[in-house]
């Protein structure tokens, strides 16, 4: 039998994209007030892995890759999903998202992400959101999996993730 312990807490982070650079501030803010003061926000970097959002967002598309400095617990992630798909409606226009706001956190084992998509790897936590295991950290570094989005597995992602990482578990070693 195994003994049930609750889980460690985890660094809630976020992947906005969207096409007008300077409308990103607005998001910023929103998201500070729902989920407390940003600790890391990435350089602008191109958004070019996929066309998928071009037809509602347009061209070029941008991404920022942004954390909080307040942990989580992984069971707060569909609460956060729901709070993200708000600001993006909130923010739309004519039905268009202007930002698209992918919500996830990170442990020192793995990134999951959250998605209102079903999927054969994806595990449904409740209110329509499922979890999707991104990547996993083995062997030094992020390692992909073969549903892994190209972007997440791109050396550039890699290296603010990794980053990401290690802030995280300097937070927990100091019990932040």
């Amino acid at each position: 039998m195994s003994i049930l312990k609750p889980p460690l807490p985890a660094k809630l982070i976020m992947s906005l994209i969207f096409r007008v650079p300077e409308f990103y501030q607005k998001v910023l803010t929103d998201l500070s007030q729902l989920f407390g003061p940003l600790d890391f926000i990435s350089e602008v970097l191109p958004f070019d892995q996929t066309d998928y959002y071009c037809p509602e967002m347009g061209k070029p598309l941008w991404r920022r890759l942004i954390s909080f400095e307040k942990l989580i617990l992984p069971d707060e992630l569909p609460d956060i999903k729901i709070e993200t798909n708000g600001l993006e409606q909130k923010y739309a226009d004519s039905g268009k998202r202007r930002v698209n706001i992918d919500p996830g956190y990170i442990t020192a084992e793995r990134l999951v992400l959250a998605t209102g998509k079903n999927y054969t790897h994806r595990i449904y936590l409740r209110a329509g959101v499922y979890a999707d295991l991104t990547l996993i950290y083995q062997k030094g570094d992020f390692q992909p999996l073969p549903w892994t989005y190209p972007d997440y597995a791109s050396e550039s992602l890699k290296k603010l993730l990794r980053f990401i990482r290690k802030k995280y578990l300097l937070q927990r070693k100091e019990g932040v």
